[in-house]
């Protein structure tokens, strides 16, 4: 079963760039931006969250957090977000189980990049799973969504 738009967004808890741990459960309250992406500094990767880090303000003022999460684990993560100079949390997902909760993962496993927007209450409200996972969501979509939350 996939996971799609009205249900409840899977809690999880996993390892953050800053030496901590990220909660969903973190942001009760506050809209969350959930990126999946395949993986650190790769071409379409880094240009997608150089893009939501550049625009990170559109987000902000809408009190809504932005969260990276792929499989590599933490190390890779410090070095990819120091590299850019990322003002948002990259989690580690190592074992694929969160991409799993959200339906993200090919049929053989590799992860597709996707983008769920999770309300303050939980539920997700926006969800792009990409097949090939060339291109991906613009600031401009994905904060029309959060405006539209209201």
């Amino acid at each position: 079963m996939s996971l799609s738009v009205g249900d409840a967004a899977p809690a999880f808890t996993l390892s953050s760039t800053g030496g901590t741990t990220v909660s969903l459960a973190d942001f009760k309250g506050r809209p969350v931006v959930l990126v999946f992406y395949p993986g650190d500094d790769t071409p379409v990767c880094t240009k997608q969250l150089n893009s939501y880090n550049d625009e990170l303000a559109e987000f902000e003022k809408l009190d809504a957090q932005v969260l990276g999460i792929s499989a590599q684990g933490v190390d890779s993560h410090e070095k990819f977000s120091g590299k850019h100079g990322f003002r948002f949390p990259l989690l580690a997902d190592t074992d694929k189980a969160v991409a799993g909760a959200y339906g993200t993962l090919g049929p053989i496993g590799f992860p597709r990049r996707s983008v769920f927007i999770i309300d303050g209450d939980g539920v997700v409200r926006y969800a792009h799973r990409a097949i090939a996972g060339l291109t991906y969501r613009p600031v401009s979509e994905l904060v029309e969504v959060l405006v539209s939350l209201g």
